[in-house]
């Protein structure tokens, strides 16, 4: 699948495809029960390709590297919650115990929402530093690579963000109650 744009493709054979094996290797070590590895490492070539069309990536390895590690975990979690297990295989007590389950996942899915309205009423450049530090996980000295900012400029704005979704949750819950 390479990119059809030959200058697209010359970046993508020069910055990302070398890395597919350690990619590889990292992804089988850190996920081993995954039979998906190739069609995630596709997955995550495609994710790369569609942020380089709309935007810099200044780190390609580290964006390549966590794109597979995200999309890694949402293949987790979708094969947990689409696992069928035959009624008689299982007990009653389970079945009780998701009863229970299905007000904190509503109120889980909740919070995940209001934590959405919160990330989505920073300003930009904070908005950005919160989404890849926070919500992929990316490490601060990574973010200030990817954005072309200084180390401190992160710290900043995580202070930033992060105080600005608290007062947004305080806000949040006033006006709820």
């Amino acid at each position: 699948m390479p990119p059809e744009n030959p200058e697209q493709a010359n970046w993508f054979s020069t910055y990302v495809l070398p890395h597919e094996p350690a990619l590889r290797a990292w992804l089988n070590s850190r996920f081993p029960d995954s039979d998906n590895v190739d069609d995630i490492i596709q997955d995550a070539y495609l994710r790369v390709l569609k942020m380089r069309e709309s935007s810099v990536i200044r780190s390609p390895k580290a964006f390549l590297f966590r794109t597979a590690r995200n999309l890694s975990i949402d293949h987790l979690k979708s094969h947990k919650v689409s696992r069928k297990i035959p009624f008689e295989e299982s007990e009653a007590s389970s079945v009780i115990d998701l009863v229970t389950e299905i007000p904190e996942a509503a109120s889980l899915n909740q919070e995940l929402e209001i934590l959405k309205m919160a990330i989505q009423s920073l300003p930009a450049r904070c908005r950005q530093v919160i989404t890849l530090h926070e919500v992929y996980g990316m490490s601060q000295k990574e973010v200030a690579l990817e954005l072309g900012v200084s180390a401190s400029t992160v710290s900043d704005q995580v202070a930033i963000g992060i105080r600005k979704c608290t007062d947004f949750f305080r806000r949040y819950r006033q006006e709820v109650e």
